[in-house]
């Protein structure tokens, strides 16, 4: 270990560039299906390692040629997200792109989006208003927002019901919403290849699609007859009520705040008591 007088200006230069540089590559793939992926390299690593302690010889050697196997396969899986990577790069975007914790108090207030989410649905269903409303979870959606129209506004009833007017350019397609804001609009989902019944549209068949890839709630709305289904986890449930719309809506959100000056006043606060 360096003595602490030898310590210069241009380590902590260099040590500021390097977080700042892992900070945004992980930022950046946050809202993509690599975080899962490099989840389960981790666990890998991770029983190879253990195996290794424990003697366990064979299982050390096929995790070894496994994790070989999945790092030669690697630039296939992250090929849209290196694609864009390079292209955002290219553009200066990830370099200008500022780092939220440093940036000024923002308040989620998660209850009032769950209450708008509520109140659109139900609407929609009234007016028998076809509808595709996908709630992003842990897996990341965002080469399902590339597809669509960029939309970056906060959730309101009054939003979602003009996006969805019929015979509007994005009436047919999806609404991504991550956390309290609606990402983009229009966007393209994948069809499901399970057998369904007839009577499901091509609305259900994408939502049942999505939901058997990913870990993503979607709230489809019938335009013939106003029915309100859920797809979870390729399972569709269907003829929906307010009380079971809530339910689902009221273990998503909660109320928070993602500001830094948020934790460390009630840090403040509890050590004060």
């Amino acid at each position: 270990m360096l003595p602490l007088n030898s310590f210069r200006i241009l380590d902590f230069v260099d040590i500021l560039i390097v977080a700042i540089v892992f900070y945004k590559l992980i930022n950046f793939i946050r809202g993509t299906k690599a975080v899962q992926l490099l989840q389960g390299l981790a666990v890998l690593v991770i029983a190879s390692a253990l195996s290794k302690a424990f003697g366990l010889y064979t299982v050390n050697w096929l995790l070894r040629n496994t994790m070989t196997v999945v790092l030669v396969a690697l630039p296939v899986v992250f090929q849209p997200e290196l694609r864009r990577t390079l292209e955002q790069l290219g553009r200066g975007k990830i370099l200008t792109e500022p780092i939220p914790f440093l940036g000024k108090e923002e308040y989620v207030d998660s209850t009032k989006t769950s209450e708008e989410l509520v109140q659109t649905i139900l609407t929609l269903a009234n007016n028998k208003t076809g509808a595709l409303i996908v709630l992003e979870q842990k897996t990341g959606l965002q080469e399902f927002v590339e597809t669509g129209t960029l939309v970056d506004g906060l959730v309101s009833s009054q939003l979602l019901g003009n996006i969805f007017v019929p015979n509007t350019p994005l009436h047919d397609g999806a609404v991504i919403i991550r956390e309290n804001r609606i990402v983009a609009a229009g966007c393209f989902l994948p069809l499901t290849q399970a057998v369904v019944s007839k009577s499901l549209g091509t609305r259900h068949r994408a939502a049942l699609g999505l939901s058997e890839e990913t870990d993503a709630l979607v709230f489809v709305v019938s335009e013939e007859t106003g029915t309100i289904s859920l797809a979870k986890s390729g399972v569709l449930k269907r003829y929906l009520e307010e009380k079971t719309i809530r339910k689902y809506l009221s273990e998503i959100y909660q109320p928070k705040n993602n500001s830094l000056s948020f934790y460390f006043k009630k840090w403040r606060e509890n050590n004060e008591e």
